[in-house]
Formats: C-alpha cells, sequence, structure tokens
C-alpha cells in the first residue's frame, strides 16, 4: 500500500471534517425520521396504534445490535470501505421502506435501518484516529454538532417533508441523501494499512471486557449511562406535562421544543476545547451539576413556559457537555481499539437511556411532574458524587 495511504500520514483537514460531520448527521437522522410519520404510517398500512408504535422500538433494537454486532468491525476491517458499506445498506433500507406495501416487511426493514444507522459510531473513531493529539475534542465536537444537527433537524424535515410529497418521499429523499453520502466518502476517506486479525467473536466479547481492563473506560460508561438517563427522563414525559393544564400545546408546539437542543451545539464545541486543554475534570463536574440545576428549575417553574424552556437548555448543555468529554478520553485509551471501546461505551449509554425512560414512564404515571424532577435530581446527584472523586487520567489538576 502506498504510504500516503497510511493514517499516520494524512492530515485531517477542514473539509474532510465537514464532510465527516456532514455524514453523521445524515445517518444518524434515520433514527428519527419515522417519529413525526406515524399517524401517517398507520394509516397507510391500515395497522393499530401499538403496532404502529413498536416501529420506534424495532428501529432502537436494530441500532442496539449494530451497536453490539457491527460498530466494534472496525478494529478488523478498512473503515473506509465498512463505512460506505454501511451507508449504501442504509440507502437500500430506506428506499425499499418507500417501496413496499407490507406492514410485516417494512416491520422488519426498520430493524435493518436501525441497525444500519450506527454509521456515525464508526466514522467518530475513525476522526478521533486522524487528530492529533492536542485537537482530539475539537474534532470529535465537530463531528457530534453534524450529529446533534441531525437529530434537530430530522423530525422537522420529517414532518414538513411529509405535508409535501408524503412519508414516503421523505423515505425516498434520505435515501439520495445516504447514496450521495457514500460516494463522497468513498472519495474523501482514507485508506488504512492492514490490521491484526482478530476472531470476530473475539471482537464482540473482547469489547465488554474492556470494562473490566480500564478503570477510566467504566467511570465513563456511568457518566454516559447517567447523562443520558437524565435527557431521557425529561423527554419521556415532556409531551405530558405540556399537553396538560396549564398550557395545552399542541403536537407542532411541543415539537419546537426540541429546538432548544441547540443548547447541546453550543456545549459540544465547548466541550471539545476543554477537553483538548485537560480541563476535563471542570467539564465533568459542571455537565453533573447543570443536571441538578435543571431539574431543580424544572419543579420551580412548572407553570412558567419560559423557565420549562430554560431548564431545558440547561440540561442539553450539561448532556452534551458529558458526553463530548466522555469520548474525547476514552479514545484516548487505547487507539487500536477505538471502535470496540465506541462499541461498549454506546452500549452503556443507551443502556442508561432506556433506564431513565422507563422510570420516568412508572414515575410520572405514580407521582406526575414533582415525581419525574425528583427522579431527575437523584440521577444528578449520583452523577456529581463519583465526579468529585473523579480525577483527570491527564492531570489531577485539570
Amino acid at each position: 500500500m502506498n504510504p500516503a495511504d497510511d493514517l499516520s500520514t494524512h492530515h485531517l483537514t477542514k473539509p474532510l471534517i465537514f464532510f465527516m460531520a456532514l455524514a453523521v448527521g445524515i445517518i444518524v437522522a434515520n433514527l428519527y425520521y419515522l417519529q413525526p410519520l406515524l399517524h401517517q404510517v398507520k394509516g397507510d398500512f391500515a395497522v393499530g396504534t401499538v403496532a404502529t408504535s413498536a416501529l420506534i422500538t424495532l428501529v432502537q433494537v436494530g441500532y442496539a445490535a449494530g451497536l453490539t454486532f457491527v460498530v466494534p468491525l472496525g478494529d478488523l476491517f478498512s473503515r473506509r470501505r465498512l463505512i460506505v458499506t454501511i451507508f449504501v445498506v442504509a440507502a437500500a433500507a430506506m428506499i425499499a421502506g418507500s417501496l413496499v406495501h407490507s406492514f410485516i416487511v417494512f416491520a422488519m426493514l426498520s430493524v435493518v435501518i436501525g441497525l444500519s444507522s450506527v454509521g456515525g459510531q464508526v466514522l467518530i473513531p475513525f476522526a478521533a484516529d486522524l487528530a492529533e493529539d492536542g485537537q482530539r475534542g475539537r474534532v470529535i465536537a465537530r463531528l457530534m454538532t453534524g450529529l446533534l444537527l441531525g437529530i434537530l433537524l430530522s423530525r422537522t424535515f420529517s414532518g414538513m417533508g411529509a405535508e409535501v410529497f408524503g412519508w414516503r418521499g421523505v423515505y425516498v429523499t434520505a435515501a439520495v441523501l445516504l447514496a450521495v453520502m457514500a460516494l463522497v466518502l468513498s472519495r474523501v476517506l482514507p485508506r488504512e494499512v492492514a490490521r491484526e486479525h482478530v476472531a470476530y467473536r473475539e471482537l464482540v466479547i473482547g469489547s465488554f471486557r474492556l470494562l473490566g481492563t480500564y478503570k477510566e473506560l467504566r467511570h465513563r460508561c456511568w457518566f454516559g449511562a447517567t447523562g443520558f438517563a437524565a435527557f431521557n427522563v425529561l423527554w419521556a414525559c415532556l409531551a405530558f406535562q405540556l399537553s396538560g393544564p396549564p398550557f395545552h400545546y399542541s403536537n407542532i408546539e411541543i415539537g419546537l421544543f426540541g429546538l432548544l437542543g441547540v443548547g447541546g451545539v453550543m456545549a459540544a464545541n465547548v466541550a471539545g476545547r476543554q477537553a483538548d486543554r485537560n480541563r476535563s475534570r471542570r467539564v465533568t463536574l459542571a455537565s453533573a451539576l447543570l443536571f441538578i440545576v435543571a431539574f431543580a428549575v424544572m419543579w420551580w417553574g412548572r407553570h412558567n413556559v419560559f423557565l420549562l424552556a430554560f431548564a431545558i437548555f440547561v440540561l442539553d448543555v450539561g448532556a452534551q457537555g458529558m458526553q463530548i468529554t466522555n469520548q474525547a478520553l476514552i479514545y484516548a485509551l487505547a487507539p487500536e481499539m477505538r471502535s470496540r471501546i465506541t462499541s461498549v461505551y454506546m452500549v452503556c449509554f443507551f443502556a442508561g437511556g432506556a433506564t431513565g425512560s422507563l422510570s420516568a414512564g412508572f414515575t410520572y404515571a405514580h407521582h406526575g411532574w414533582a415525581g419525574i424532577c425528583v427522579l431527575g435530581t437523584v440521577i444528578g446527584v449520583a452523577t456529581v458524587v463519583p465526579a468529585l472523586w473523579w480525577r483527570s487520567p491527564v492531570t489531577s489538576a485539570s
């Protein structure tokens, strides 16, 4: 192989960072297109509400499977080839979803769509490999900005697009974007030198063994799990609070609250710069404290839309600040195993989120919004306490 194709000689240029961030945003959006379209999908396939709602779960099941079984392959195969293949599969699944008229087949394709949406979790550690040590935090922050914008804009695009050309048109448009991105990535991503062969079984199981090997990874998995749990505690029940008294907001008005996620975009870039300056302890503790502040404001301002909006903004800043710091630190642990580290971290991250959602549903049903605020505060405390004792692996003064 030409030495110029080795990652060690490849410079991470601004255009390359842009295309990688754009690609992350485009593929993660596949997870969220369906959410505003459920009522149209229900009518098109003539199925019940329970069956239609189950499609969201199937997408998430597929994503979890992708994190466990696909992302670790980035430590075995050429990531350029793997990423392009994932984008092609995602495009094929989306175009197939737009064409089928069998609900069972569409449900199966929803699993494939979720499975192939992990392309971003292969791209992010790839970018971490390409980045120099002094800029890794900022590079990760740029790609996470793309991911957050993909999440923020996907629901808006999906809802508006469905009004113009129907839900199937949304899927076709997404497929075209994925196909174009696959072509672009095949041209701009660098090739890699051959990697040491690892048995696939060991690759998957070994991802979870890393938790026993790296103390810092265990810490960051905990912070990631609690951060996403706090985030999901809010969003699992926010619609119930806003649709009831005294607000009585419509679905469109409730959906606009998602735009407050711009706070996360801002936090991602700040946290990335701080991580590069070895200030990860400050960001970790500040992010954890913001969880408590956010839920305290939510309780105090439960009848004031402006205070609720402020609290949502604060929680998003804390959640994304914690996430960027986590990723900057775990990618410094074992460069040759970054895909496996991503796999186990994201599995813990989503396990925390699922726990938060389930706990929130039970809590809201029995204790209302006050219970949600208490639950979120407890999770915040469970994050702050270990953050007080945690010391940066780079420098204790950070």
